[in-house]
């Protein structure tokens, strides 16, 4: 297990779509652990296998208990081949991204997503979220597309640059 460099805006490999997986077998969950490594290091929430220039569709989902408010449970996901069959309602909130490292931007989002996916024992599991926790699924699903929270701004007036000693505040709000 080691926590992998995470690729930055600029490199291809973040606008390109990332690959089924057909068997969920070692080399996957190790797969796996290397996300769940990379995203613990960098203290995000989420991670999808393209952050780390694998062009796999597999995201990790990493929510700490308390996150939003005292006596939420966290919330600790690995999805396979993940996909949105349902969403309803909007939201629009603050969002950063590990691989544009420092900017943050105001994103709509639908409130509530009902994910589709496999867990690492390749059974199908359904996952329901409001909130943050349909946020992140969003913003990981999105990057399996090629797709970046900045493409999903509608207002670039609130695209904004966060130093890195105001970046933990922000964070606060993201950090995806």
């Amino acid at each position: 297990m080691a926590a992998r460099t995470i690729i930055t805006e600029g490199d291809p490999r973040l606008r390109q779509k990332a690959i089924r997986i057909r068997v969920v077998d070692e080399e996957v969950r190790q797969l796996a652990r290397d996300l769940w490594d990379t995203v613990r290091a960098a203290r995000g929430l989420g991670l999808a296998a393209p952050q780390i220039g694998v062009l796999r569709r597999i995201i990790v989902v990493a929510i700490p208990p308390d996150y939003v408010e005292e006596g939420d449970p966290g919330v600790e996901l690995t999805l396979i081949n993940p996909e949105i069959v349902r969403a309803s309602g909007r939201q629009v909130g603050l969002e950063g991204c590990l691989s544009i490292p420092g900017w943050y931007g105001e994103v709509p989002r639908s409130m509530h997503v009902t994910v589709k996916a496999l867990d690492l024992d390749g059974r199908e599991v359904r996952v329901k979220g409001s909130g943050l926790l349909a946020r992140v699924l969003q913003h990981e699903i999105d990057h399996l597309e090629g797709i970046l929270f900045v493409d999903r701004i509608e207002d670039r007036s609130t695209l904004r640059y966060i130093p890195d000693e105001e970046e933990e505040t922000a964070e606060a709000a993201t950090g995806t």
